[in-house]
């Protein structure tokens, strides 16, 4: 018997801020289900080389809301993602306001956080970078 991995699903409060958060990622929509029977919205988004029915992350947004979200999410774990430059990559996010709670001192990892507190791990591919600033001298920012 053999499985196969299909996705990750977090709950969203914020459709469209959770949604623009993933596009700063670099992930595309793939697909997008909603039920007026079960009053939700599902929306499926991948790396855009894997739009070929591989999705990485479910949003699933409750119409009638979600009172629990955004918690601490920290049962969940992490979503993990590599980037061709883990500087460009927090410096993009930062730029758009999201706060880089691990920052990649080391060319290696970062981490960040979506609008619904989910933990995602950034991670250089290949080889890391060579440490600079002003990542080299960032502190931590919360948790992660």
């Amino acid at each position: 018997m053999s499985i196969k991995y299909l996705h990750t699903m977090v709950r969203v409060k914020d459709l469209d801020a959770s949604i623009a958060f993933y596009k700063l990622l670099g992930l595309v929509e793939r697909q997008r289900k909603e039920s007026e029977q079960g009053r939700f919205t599902l929306v499926f988004l991948c790396p855009p080389d894997m739009a070929d029915g591989h999705a990485d992350v479910e949003l699933t947004y409750n119409w009638d809301g979600d009172d629990g979200l955004p918690s601490d999410s920290r049962h969940f774990g992490h979503l993990a993602y590599t980037v061709p430059d883990i500087y460009e990559m927090c410096q993009t996010l930062m730029d758009a306001g999201v706060t880089i709670n691990r920052p990649p001192r080391d060319g290696h990892m970062a981490f960040v956080r979506s609008p619904d507190n989910v933990s995602i791990e950034l991670l250089q591919e290949g080889e890391p970078l060579a440490p600079q600033e002003p990542w080299a001298s960032m502190e931590n920012t919360g948790h992660w």
